[in-house]
């Protein structure tokens, strides 16, 4: 038995330590759950930028009530070409032609924040808002366009303008020969790539890489930001929409059979007392 439970640990301890080093390193999502404000500006970006080639096709937009949108609302803002508040959120584009126009269809995301998720401890919030974050221009991509959490892409940055013009440096350690150089690689805001190489004698760490973004407009930037935030908030909330409910229900379940078992104890004892 205590083989069996050493190396059951063992292969809990591998797993996520793999899981850890596998992918790259994630930003904390801000946590905007509760926040009905940031989850209806998330359903407006979500329409208006990613539903074009993205379908939700387990999500209804009358399900949008339960972050405080009326029908109406729904109609006036959400609803451009001729779909009903009880239809689902698909698109017109079909597998078929988004194979033969983008070589693969783009995925569903309904439940995309779950799917993204890992045991390691970054959630698939972390990812997305990520992810929404490290597009680069790149002039020998297809799209002209790139990404630092997945590389060679083949989404384009469809929120760019929003974002802003940026640059990117990124400096990377490899190991030559029986030496170490530093590659430094500048992207400009038209994906023009610059390359320095620089050996490094004294070096004695590992292979490394230190990504660097500049944007031409602090502010926009952050403003972006913001925007991505509220985004992955929505996305998140559709992955799970009665999230919050179940976590307030789970509290008071809890709650309950604390209560229950201190109850049962003493029960117990009173109906011992005269036996022992």
């Amino acid at each position: 038995m205590k083989k069996l439970l050493g190396a059951f640990l063992m292969m809990l301890t591998c797993a996520g330590a793999y899981a850890s080093e596998a992918g790259p390193n994630l930003d904390i999502a801000p946590n905007r759950s509760n926040d009905l404000a940031a989850l209806q500006n998330g359903a407006k970006l979500f329409v208006n930028y990613c539903l074009n080639c993205h379908s939700a096709s387990a999500m209804r937009y009358n399900r949008l009530h339960d972050i405080g949108l009326t029908d109406d609302e729904i109609r006036q803002n959400l609803l451009f070409t001729g779909e009903k508040v009880g239809d689902m959120m698909t698109v017109a584009m079909t597998a078929r032609d988004a194979k033969e126009w983008f070589g693969a269809a783009p995925p569903d995301l309904s439940v995309i924040a779950r799917a993204k998720s890992t045991n390691a401890g970054p959630s698939g919030a972390d990812y997305i808002y990520t992810y929404l974050r490290s597009f680069y221009r790149d002039e020998t991509r297809p799209t002209g366009w790139n990404n630092t959490v997945f590389p060679n892409v083949g989404m384009p940055h469809v929120l760019w303008q929003m974002q802003g013009p940026r640059e990117l440096t990124t400096v990377a350690m490899h190991h030559e020969g029986e030496g170490w150089q530093r590659v430094s690689t500048r992207y400009d805001e038209n994906g023009v790539a610059t390359v320095t190489k620089e050996d490094v004698p004294e070096y004695h760490g590992g292979e490394d890489t230190e990504i660097h973004f500049t944007p031409k407009s602090q502010a926009q930037s952050n403003a972006y930001d913001n925007q991505v935030a509220d985004l992955v908030a929505f996305l998140q909330w559709m992955g799970e929409p009665v999230h919050n409910q179940r976590v307030r229900l789970g509290v008071w379940v809890l709650l309950f059979l604390g209560l229950f078992t201190v109850v049962t104890w003493r029960l117990n004892a009173v109906y011992w007392k005269d036996v022992k």
